[in-house]
């Protein structure tokens, strides 16, 4: 058990939280409301980081996290984390035990698990080793004639094709010519001997054209290999000092790894690389361990402390990527916490995940439109359209069943399981074909109704914002200038209603979450849809629903509109 005072970090509530009841089963947490104790807590830490962590412009906000817990004596209070592998004190400054403060009202975050910047030997000596090999690299990769012969390579490659074209078009003018004088040498009436003389030439002459064509491609590539040689001389030492350092930075964060041993309620302990061996990714992504709800968790059973709930929010700015409001309350994320917080929580009663109840499990999908080849449905929010890892019920189950002489795959389109409105499926191949190559081809029109937080300066607008899967908090997106694809929606303001928007959302193409994401990001209209658990604030539903749909019937060619109109 460590020597820090519990203390120095426990800090008891400013306000009197006695008439609050206190909770049966801890924060199941990756989809909660906070617990009124947390969000007290919550409060009550924010007020000290407008003190001593002021938003800052050009500084990028960060995770925080409150764990409420009972002490020996059963004493109520909480701690608080930040997510990074760093101790900060209320100043903000790096620290250990010092630096502390007297003051009441401070905040002492509790110690990362595995403390990196107090290296042992072993570390030590493995980042010394890193580094040389950083500057070795650096030394290398300045030789000035590495970019020379980058330049002179680039310029022989794009000499060779220039050149290699030419006489190839040259050819094919040769072979015209020769072509159009075969031609009259066919009908031309000449001695034997001249008609002989003239056919050989003209074989020869193809025969040539060949020779040098051949010829200039090996002189450039003789001259190409010359360079490339003389490129890989220098380069491979680069190469294979970067193939070195990632072997020893691979087993200096293995090793690291091995120093997050985590706890739970039951005194077990397993490191990072134990708990994630039977997960599919089986390596632990970089940062693991670090963020605010481990850090919490361990802290409080290294001191006999009992954890009742918890809540994790942003403070600061909005990163580029991500969707993360000032103050806004968040789940721990999937990629690096699940596994870790499995093996956490293990023993503890928790609440239930809320996401394993089928909320439109007693609701009836209205049909539409329906003959033998589609059916149009009215998909209730809170229905998956396809079956889920743990709710099988879905459209896609409900219309097989309905539909049993259906053949091919049904589903042609998908919607959300929070989103209601029109969702088209195919009960034929032929019928499912031909409406995806009308997605393929963007003949499909499709208009949503989306109410969110807050007016808007414009009254129409396109937003086009590349998107990609977030790989560490799956299903959430994020926006990537680099990796993601391709994303465009057009919007129109229908009324405002107090301090909320009605738009007309069009989607141009079809990328998951891209109608939530486009709202809610600040490059898009920096207000999410009302009721985005994922991207916003929860509600009583998520206010998106598809309103409009229109497309060609498969067979029949005839062009079909629906309406359906919200119930938000």
């Amino acid at each position: 058990m460590s020597n820090i005072s519990n203390s120095t970090y426990l800090s008891a509530f400013a306000s009197d939280v006695s008439h609050y009841a206190l909770p049966n089963k801890f924060t199941y947490p990756f989809c909660y409301q906070p617990h009124p104790l947390a969000l007290v807590a919550s409060e009550e830490l924010q007020q000290k980081l407008e003190r001593f962590h002021p938003v800052e412009a050009e500084q990028q906000g960060r995770m925080y996290g409150v764990l409420i817990v009972k002490d020996a004596q059963g004493k109520l209070g909480y701690l608080a984390a930040l997510s990074g592998n760093a101790n900060e004190t209320n100043t903000g400054e790096s620290s250990t035990d010092k630096n502390k403060t007297n003051d009441d009202t401070a905040i002492n975050f509790v110690p990362t698990i595995h403390q990196a910047y107090k290296q042992n030997e072993f570390e030590k000596q493995q980042q010394v080793e890193i580094n040389n090999i950083n500057k070795t690299i650096a030394q290398l990769e300045a030789n000035p004639d590495i970019s020379k012969l980058m330049l002179l390579l680039e310029t022989e490659i794009a000499k060779s094709d220039e050149e290699i074209q030419g006489l190839q078009q040259q050819m094919r003018d040769n072979k015209k010519a020769r072509k159009d004088r075969r031609t009259w040498l066919n009908t031309a009436v000449l001695p034997e001997d001249e008609h002989r003389d003239i056919s050989i030439a003209l074989s020869r002459a193809s025969v040539t054209d060949k020779k040098a064509l051949h010829a200039l491609k090996l002189h450039h590539q003789t001259k190409i290999s010359l360079t490339s040689n003389d490129l890989q001389q220098l380069t491979n030492e680069i190469a294979s000092l970067k193939k070195l350092r990632k072997k020893r930075s691979a087993k200096l964060q293995k090793h690291f790894f091995k120093q997050y041993r985590m706890l739970n309620n039951k005194g077990e302990s397993k490191d990072l690389i134990e708990i994630f061996a039977d997960t599919l990714v089986q390596k632990p992504p970089a940062g693991s361990g670090d963020c605010a709800a481990p850090k919490l968790l361990q802290f409080a059973f290294e001191h006999n402390l009992t954890p009742l709930c918890m809540a994790e929010f942003w403070w600061g700015n909005q990163p580029k990527s991500e969707i993360r409001k000032h103050k806004h309350f968040y789940p721990a994320c999937q990629g690096k916490c699940l596994p870790i917080l499995g093996h956490m929580l293990a023993g503890m009663a928790v609440d239930k995940n809320p996401l394993l109840d089928n909320p439109a499990e007693d609701i009836a999908i209205e049909i539409v439109f329906q003959d033998e080849h589609v059916v149009v449905v009215n998909k209730p929010a809170g229905l998956l359209s396809v079956p889920g890892k743990s709710i099988k019920d879905s459209v896609y189950t409900r219309i097989k069943t309905q539909f049993p002489q259906a053949s091919g795959g049904l589903i042609v389109h998908r919607l959300d399981m929070a989103t209601s409105g029109l969702l088209m499926l195919a009960l034929n191949e032929r019928a499912h074909k031909h409406l995806q190559q009308q997605f393929m081809n963007k003949e499909i029109s499709k208009r949503y109704v989306a109410t969110i937080e807050g007016k808007l300066a414009k009254t129409s607008g396109k937003i086009c914002l590349p998107l990609r899967g977030d790989f560490d908090d799956r299903p959430k997106q994020m926006v990537c200038h680099e990796h993601g694809k391709y994303a465009e929606t057009h919007w129109q303001l229908i009324e405002e209603v107090d301090n909320t928007s009605k738009l007309f959302l069009y989607p141009i193409t079809g990328r998951t979450h891209q109608l939530r994401m486009h709202c809610a990001h600040p490059d898009g209209l920096n207000l999410p849809i009302i009721g985005d658990s994922l991207y916003g604030n929860s509600a009583d539903r998520l206010h998106l629903h598809a309103q409009r749909l229109s497309f060609t019937h498969p067979i029949t060619k005839e062009q079909l509109t629906f309406e359906i109109a919200e119930n938000f």
